[in-house]
């Protein structure tokens, strides 16, 4: 990770962390950088979730891009994969969303896309971290400077993109859509109503300071209560940006990414898809999906956290699914990025195809017993490598026995992220006690 860009790019508190300032400076550099052996104007598309700081980010970005001579184009209040869309497609220089995906409303975050919807090149970050950090940069006059164009139809042809993948009508499937008060609220529901589907909608009365607020992928439990108290056929639920989907079933019970996984590779080759015979997913991922899809003939690639390592990966091993548990999930045939709806679109398709509920699309996946905590902490390079928190993890894995204990710092958040993984749910709580009692007895904070 960066100075500033983690695994999700430039996160942190508004203002505080992040400030206007940075989506400024940020702006001024991509406007020049872009502009480098072009002839014509560079071209850069925005969109932005609904926290009440992402307008003041996405006005502060636009005004260092175009005092720096490039044209930009709003998309308004969209997900993360539409921008990927629109800038792949549309022939922009680079994409940015203005979010922090699924932390906190206080929170915000600016993410930055290569031509192609990939996440921008490292490379290219420490250029542009190297100027925050005190570059200058010549402004644009008079007819160089650049002009802001609202581009809803931007948004509006990702959609209408999202309505041509399925090949089977929705009509009849009872689907609950939990919004998370996020990206998603402007664009699920038309897409499911277009196809067919009956929609219950919830998580969709964003404020401002709503988002992620116990709703949501993170806080899936309103939705399962929805799909069990409406006899619903199945729920997705998204975060603030709507790259991530975790499915809930008909019995009300989570479906998480390894299970989504599971479901969408033995699809693919039930349908004789070339899809590489492998999945991509990452180390936090049930060792249980692994031995699962062994039993079905399919292998599975592990690589590091974040759906930007997932997609090298596939990239790298021509491979076409892939994901995290956390519901990140790439169909490089369609996307290159994680993709909430068309995840979602991709298990009521299955559903219609296969004419059976999603339990029993998940029958055959076994997951071991998880346990994950997160402790905020001040430094997390020195929290994972003080000694009193290395014993513990070292007990913990003792404990075990066989099971996995994983301790990472997150690329997103002030937070060390615990995992521990194994037979027995009282060794798993245990392992995962010892870890966050050497953490307290740091004076980290909980």
């Amino acid at each position: 990770m960066g100075r500033y860009f983690g695994t999700d790019g430039f996160r942190g508190r508004a203002n505080d962390s992040l400030t206007a300032v940075h989506a400024f400076r940020v702006g001024r550099f991509l406007g020049r950088y872009f502009m480098r052996g072009k002839r014509e104007r560079v071209r850069i598309v925005v969109g932005k979730d609904t926290r009440r700081s992402s307008y003041m980010f996405e006005y502060a970005f636009t005004a260092g891009a175009t005092a720096s001579g490039a044209d930009v184009y709003l998309l308004h209040v969209t997900t993360t994969p539409s921008v990927s869309y629109v800038t792949r497609t549309e022939g922009f220089d680079c994409g940015v969303m203005i979010s922090a995906s699924h932390n906190p409303y206080a929170d915000n975050g600016i993410k930055l896309m290569n031509a192609e919807g990939e996440k921008m090149e490292g490379e290219v970050l420490a250029l542009l971290e190297d100027y925050l950090d005190g570059g200058t940069l010549p402004f644009a006059e008079g007819e160089e400077i650049g002009r802001t164009v609202d581009y809803v139809a931007g948004r509006n042809r990702y959609l209408g993109y999202l309505l041509s993948l399925p090949r089977t009508s929705l009509r009849g499937l009872r689907v609950g859509l939990d919004c998370a008060n996020g990206s998603a609220w402007a664009i699920s529901k038309a897409v499911f109503d277009a196809l067919g589907a009956h929609v219950t909608l919830i998580g969709a009365e964003p404020n401002g300071v709503n988002i992620n607020e116990g709703c949501g992928s993170t806080h899936p439990e309103r939705l399962c209560a929805l799909v069990k108290s409406h006899s619903l056929d199945v729920g997705f639920a998204f975060d603030g940006d709507a790259d991530r989907c975790i499915c809930v079933d008909e019995r009300g019970e989570i479906v998480d990414g390894d299970g989504i996984l599971y479901v969408c590779a033995l699809q693919m080759k039930a349908e004789g898809e070339p899809f590489g015979g492998e999945v991509v997913a990452t180390v936090m991922s049930n060792t249980g999906l692994k031995r699962s899809l062994a039993r079905e003939g399919i292998g599975v690639r592990f690589t590091d956290v974040g759906d930007k390592a997932v997609y090298a990966q596939m990239r790298s091993a021509n491979l076409l699914l892939g994901g995290e548990a956390s519901g990140h999930i790439v169909f490089l045939k369609h996307a290159t990025t994680g993709d909430g709806i068309l995840t979602a679109l991709k298990i009521a398709e299955t559903l219609m195809l296969r004419k059976c509920p999603l339990s029993c699309l998940t029958r055959g996946y076994t997951p071991l017993i998880q346990r994950n905590a997160s402790c905020r902490v001040q430094d997390k390079s020195a929290a994972l490598h003080a000694e009193s928190v290395i014993l513990a993890a070292e007990e913990g894995r003792r404990l075990l026995g066989d099971g996995r204990l994983l301790l990472r710092a997150s690329g997103t958040e002030p937070v060390v992220r615990i995992m521990a993984e194994g037979e027995n749910a009282n060794d798993c709580d245990e392992a995962v006690r010892l870890v966050m009692r050497a953490l307290r007895a740091r004076g980290e904070e909980l």
